[in-house]
């Protein structure tokens, strides 16, 4: 069962301006995302969409993505109620990377840290 967006005109109704069409794939089909915490710019993690995912984001303004170890579809949040509401999507500039900008409920990683990027391998 999806979340109900906390306001009642806050889900979406976006008319995307690129088409899964337009954005380029690596060979397995599939397009990595960035996903960025829209209130203080934390990244919290990094996932993978198809064109299913990439869909049923814009139609649902909740993170879909393609699990490629478990090969399917998963909404972020279904299992552990840390769902992620879409702020903005933006392709780079080759359009072959997304980022995501999301207000994140609970954690995003499933380790319950509220990053995936905690491991520390040099620091200044």
């Amino acid at each position: 069962m999806q979340p109900e967006y906390k306001n009642p005109g806050q889900k979406p109704n976006w008319r995307a301006s690129l088409t899964w069409e337009d954005l380029k794939k690596d060979p397995q089909g599939l397009v990595p995302v960035i996903i960025q915490d829209a209130e203080n710019g934390q990244v919290l993690m990094m996932a993978y969409m198809n064109e299913q995912a990439y869909e049923d984001t814009l139609r649902t303004g909740l993170m879909h993505y393609y699990s490629r170890s478990r090969r399917e579809q998963w909404l972020k949040g279904e299992t552990s109620g840390h769902y992620q509401y879409v702020k903005s999507l933006t392709a780079d500039c080759d359009r072959d990377t997304l980022l995501a900008r999301i207000d994140q409920v609970g954690a995003a990683c499933h380790t319950g840290s509220r990053s995936c990027f905690f491991q520390k391998i040099v620091e200044l």
